[in-house]
Order: structure tokens, then C-alpha cells, then sequence
């Protein structure tokens, strides 16, 4: 222990919620605590990710100006998780994008202290502000799972269970279990794969909870609430010559009527649905063409959005052409019905888009929040990419869009397969669509082929084919089809096979690079 820490009195210890530029202090300490297989510090995106969806929850102890301790936290609805989770599946991979404002427990995801100070109680102080915010968020419990890295020395001569119930009878003191149990936590059970990387503890861990005596149970909300149903519904989109916006959104208005009468929660429209509207341009040059055909993409987002509020449905625009920077895009935008958007560019762009229109991909990957939990979309060529979809998977996502512009069937049955393939991979739903029919003197978008489908995994609680509903193919019309978010949380934990839990992060780990900043 250094002087300055064995000096009290020159010590300024402050307890507080950390704060973005804490980022440096913070990461120093964890890469100490952390080093070798736990693979030190959060980067800074998970960071920054941890204090957007729950600020209150991240608390720090710093001494004179300098971050020395930290805890953090998020709330989780902890009956879609229960006791069989790994640390990945309920931070969201360390992003916290599972945090739920709505759930009913504090999850404590990290404590940690610069073992400079570790004779100075400071654990102690940060368990004692996490009770104070689990009892002023009027919240059940604190559960957190808890590593046993003291089991390394006994793994030969007794199981973990018996390991645990010395340590419970302070036969043996374990580095983490014994400060959870002087904490007043107790021990739910023992599990495996927790934390893969965590060979002292070889790969068990403990899940520990305290109660909060003053907990009242909260009633349900009777308006409001969070649907485990969700109705999805797509649009495949007929090419037909159009010359206005009017014309254009005209069609768009009479989908989303027929979806928002049975009560969809999303419309799905698909890439380029707005391509009509470049037959009016010169068609000798297709990226200049392309080019004009983005003026309108303001005018047409503006009212996507009104049709959003107006008919009380999440609408997910397909694509449009953005050009911005002198650089041309292909972004989705979600519109959603509470009166926000948010936007998804395109990061593959296929040799076709290239040649013909001078496509640019975009550099960032967005998991999208919704009033139904969390979503991705993946501009049709992306989808062939099984990296993102599970980037965005470890992030909470629980229905994957894929709007698609295909001309040929083979060029369809190659984004059909890769998305059916993660859906399995990932335990969640797809749901894709795309243009029919033909569009005669438009350069580059003659002739179209789709079937809408929605896809979920193959297991007894869904179809055996993982078909949730398909269309006819090469027929304008819609499809809707019912999701059950609840089937998906009982496949994580109960499931035939656990494609996502049983990954071996041990071997091998998926890493967003991210990139210059386009969007």
C-alpha cells in the first residue's frame, strides 16, 4: 500500500455517480483488478453505453479528484433471466442495453476497488449506496452473481457446493463470496458458465441476494405496459411507375392504414421503395439519377413520421437514399409512434450499388429501442454478415428487420437463408421483405423478386421449419404474423440446444471496431 494511502488524513473520499470523463481513472483500475483472462477494462463505448441507460446506477468512490472504487448497476426484470444466465447474456455484453427501467430487481454487474485502498472498507461504502438506491427505487432485491475464484485450490478435492457451504460456515474465506455473505447476501445456487474466462473460479459462480425489508409489491400497469405479443406486419411493395411524392405516399398511407387496423405494432416497408420516383430523372446516368432521388428522401421521412403518430404504428421506412457530405447512403429510418426516429445505414455496400450509383457504407451499428424492447435492422446485403447480427443480439435485440431489394430469385434465396440462419443463431425473430413486380425504363431497378417471411428459431415452442408466416411470392400484399417475446427468454434458459449461451467465449469473441463517424 502506497504512503498517501496509509495517510488518512490526506485522503478526499467522496462517494458520487460516475461521469463520462471518469474514463480514464476507471479503466486504469480495472485493467489492474482485471489483468489476464478476465481481460481488463470496459472499452469506452460500453462505458459510455453503461451511463446512458442508467447514470443513477453507476457509483464511484474518489479520492482527492481521482476515481479509486466504482459499482455498477442495472435494472432487469430478473423473472426473463432467472438463476441459469451467463454475465454476458444480462449486461447486454457489458453495454447494459438490457437495463429495464420497468424491471424489479438491481442487478449488480461490477464492484471493484484499486487494491491501493482495499484495507479501507471502500466495497463496504459502495454496497451500502447500492441498498440505499435499491430501497429509494422501491426495487425487491440486489442479485448479482458472484465468482469464487478460491475454488481453484479445492477444485480436486471437492465439488463447488461443498466448497461453498465452508465458506458459508467461514470454514474457508473466499476473496468475493465471503464479502457478498458479510454484505448480509445470500447464496440462490451455484451455476456454471457464468463467466467462461474465469478460471480461478473454473467457470462457476454463485447467484447471491439481498432482500429489501421494505419492498412493496408494485401493481402491474394497467395502461402502458411492455407487450410480451408483438404483431408484426410487412409490406411487399409493388414497383409501379408514380411522378410525385403524393402519388408515392398515397400507397405508403394505404399500408400502413391496412396494418394499423389490425393492430400492428411495426410496418416493415422494403430497401429502395421509393425508386419509382427516379424514372423521372435521366436515366443514361444511374448515380446522378440516384442523386435526385435523394432530394425527396426529407419530405418523404416528414410524413412517414406523421403517418407513425397519426395511425399509432412503429413504421421501419425500408431505405432510403441519403446524400450528405458529398457522399451518398442507404439508411433505414425507424419512425416510431411515440413522435422520435432513428435512423440505420447500411454498412455493405453490394458491387452492384457501387457501380451504378456510387453507394458509400456507413460505420455504425445501432440497437434500436422501441415501446415493444429492443430491435436491429440490417439493410438486406448486411444481413449476409452473421458478425453483426450477433453484435447486435449481445446487445438485448430481440427482432431483427431486414427490409431487401433482390431482382432474381437466387439473389433473394441468399438473403432468405442467411436470415433464417440468424434467427437460430441468435434465438430471436427476423422478419423480411421486399420489392415485386417490374419498373420498365428505371436504370438498374427493372425487375424485382421477394416473399416475405418471418423467421424465428427451430425448437418445439416454435414452428419446426422456423417459418413464422410466409407470403406468395411476387404478389403485392401484407403479412402479419404474431411474435411471443416470452418463448424466446425460455428457449435462452430452456431450449433443446442454447445457441447463444453455449458459445465458447473462452475460444473466441466477436469485437466492434467501430470507425469514422458517417452518421
Amino acid at each position: 500500500m502506497t504512503d498517501t494511502a496509509q495517510t488518512s488524513e490526506e485522503h478526499r473520499l467522496k462517494l458520487r455517480n460516475l461521469r463520462a470523463e471518469d474514463y480514464p481513472d476507471m479503466k486504469t483500475v480495472m485493467d489492474h483488478v482485471y489483468a489476464g483472462p478476465l481481460g481488463g477494462s470496459w472499452t469506452r463505448e460500453q462505458f459510455l453505453s453503461q451511463l446512458a441507460r442508467f447514470p443513477e446506477g453507476q457509483i464511484c468512490i474518489e479520492d482527492n479528484g481521482r476515481v479509486v472504487a466504482a459499482a455498477m448497476t442495472l435494472i432487469v426484470d430478473y423473472e426473463q433471466y432467472g438463476d441459469q444466465h451467463t454475465y454476458d447474456e444480462i449486461t447486454a455484453n457489458g453495454y447494459f442495453t438490457t437495463h429495464d427501467p420497468d424491471g424489479d430487481v438491481l442487478y449488480g454487474a461490477e464492484v471493484f476497488v484499486d487494491p491501493d485502498y482495499r484495507n479501507m472498507r471502500l466495497g463496504r461504502r459502495l454496497y451500502d449506496a447500492r441498498k440505499e438506491l435499491c430501497r429509494k427505487l422501491g426495487l425487491r432485491a440486489i442479485i448479482a452473481g458472484a465468482r469464487i475464484p478460491g475454488y481453484h485450490d479445492y477444485a480436486d478435492k471437492m465439488t463447488p457446493e461443498e466448497y461453498l457451504e465452508l465458506v458459508r460456515r467461514r470454514e474457508l474465506r473466499d476473496p468475493i463470496l465471503s464479502f457478498q455473505l458479510a454484505n448480509d447476501f445470500h447464496v440462490r445456487r451455484v451455476i456454471r458458465g457464468y463467466l467462461p474466462e474465469d478460471k480461478a473460479s473454473r467457470g462457476y459462480a454463485t447467484i447471491v441476494q439481498w432482500n429489501n425489508i421494505f419492498y412493496t409489491q408494485k401493481s402491474p400497469a394497467l395502461i402502458g405496459g411492455r407487450k410480451s405479443i408483438v404483431r408484426l406486419g410487412t409490406v411487399q411493395w409493388q414497383m409501379r411507375p408514380m411522378s410525385t411524392v403524393d402519388e408515392l405516399m398515397q400507397q405508403v398511407e394505404f399500408f400502413v392504414d391496412a396494418l394499423a387496423g389490425y393492430q400492428s405494432d411495426f410496418a416493415l416497408f422494403p430497401e429502395f421503395f421509393n425508386a419509382p420516383l427516379m424514372g423521372q430523372f435521366d436515366q443514361s446516368n444511374p448515380a446522378e439519377a440516384m442523386r435526385e432521388l435523394a432530394q425527396f428522401t426529407d419530405e418523404i421521412c416528414d410524413r412517414m413520421q406523421q403517418l407513425a403518430v397519426g395511425y399509432n404504428i412503429n413504421i421501419i421506412s425500408g431505405s432510403l437514399p441519403v446524400y450528405k457530405n458529398e457522399g451518398l447512403y442507404n439508411v433505414s429510418l425507424l419512425f416510431r409512434r411515440d413522435g422520435t426516429r432513428d435512423e440505420q445505414y447500411k454498412l455493405h455496400v453490394t458491387p452492384d450499388e457501387r457501380s451504378y450509383w456510387g453507394v458509400r457504407g456507413g460505420n455504425d451499428l445501432k440497437v434500436l429501442d422501441t415501446d415493444i424492447g429492443k430491435i436491429g435492422i440490417l439493410v438486406c446485403y448486411d444481413c449476409e454478415f452473421p458478425e453483426l447480427p450477433r453484435l447486435l443480439a449481445e446487445q438485448g435485440m430481440r427482432i431483427l428487420f431486414v427490409p431487401l431489394w433482390t431482382d432474381t430469385k437466387n439473389g433473394y434465396l441468399r438473403v432468405r437463408a442467411c436470415a433464417q440462419a440468424r434467427a437460430v443463431e441468435n434465438e430471436c425473430y427476423v422478419a423480411i421483405t421486399g420489392n415485386v413486380g417490374n419498373l420498365p425504363k428505371v436504370e438498374n431497378a427493372d425487375i424485382q423478386y421477394s416473399q416475405s417471411a418471418v423467421f424465428s428459431p427451430c425448437d418445439f415452442a416454435f414452428p419446426h421449419d422456423g417459418i413464422v408466416a410466409e407470403s406468395t411470392p411476387n404478389t403485392e400484399m401484407t403479412l402479419i404474423a404474431d411474435l411471443d417475446l416470452n418463448r424466446l427468454r425460455r428457449l435462452r434458459n430452456e431450449g433443446s440446444v442454447q445457441n447463444f449461451r453455449d458459445r465458447r467465449l473462452d475460444l473466441y469473441q466477436i469485437r466492434w471496431l467501430g470507425g469514422a463517424d458517417t452518421e
